[in-house]
């Protein structure tokens, strides 16, 4: 496994057991680029937690995951080579897998009434990492263009017909 990745594993098990919730962290879904290694998920294994803690963990429409993801994602690249930047997904019962899935549909939505109506639309309380999702789903759209607008808390996703 790559060094980068391992480094992720066991940066998040030791932040876990810091908020008194210890749990093993799984690597999976790796994503390459060539032969290198570019992303992966980090799943906490929810095996040995109970309700409370996988929701305290989750919080509130995933502030708490995603706040962890943004930790792994913006420490663990701290001094290492731009080439050798690792992207983390944190997984814990499946939310980044629902998520997905319900990004999936916004985008999906948002695509069909721009081609019906040709007014642009607005998408919004999407996290930083949500709107680069939507980006990245419609991006192969011939006909559709995305782009964030505005500045935290604020900042929404627009999705319109390519000039």
């Amino acid at each position: 496994m790559d060094e980068q990745i391992q480094k992720g594993q066991k940066w998040l098990e030791t932040l876990l057991k810091l908020m008194a919730v210890p749990a093993n962290v799984n690597v999976n879904r790796l994503e390459q680029k060539g032969d290198q290694i570019i992303s992966s998920w980090l799943t906490i294994d929810e095996s040995t937690l109970d309700l409370s803690k996988i929701e305290a963990l989750t919080g509130k429409k995933g502030e708490t995951i995603d706040a962890i993801q943004y930790l792994a994602n913006a420490l663990l690249n701290i001094g290492v080579d731009e080439n050798s930047h690792r992207f983390f997904t944190v997984e814990l019962n499946g939310y980044r897998l629902r998520r997905q899935a319900e990004l999936m549909a916004i985008a999906q939505r948002a695509a069909e009434k721009v081609r019906l109506t040709g007014v642009p639309e607005e998408i919004r309380n999407l996290s930083s990492v949500e709107r680069r999702q939507i980006h990245s789903i419609l991006e192969k759209s011939e006909d559709l263009s995305t782009e964030s607008q505005g500045n935290e808390p604020d900042r929404r996703l627009l999705v319109k017909l390519r000039e």
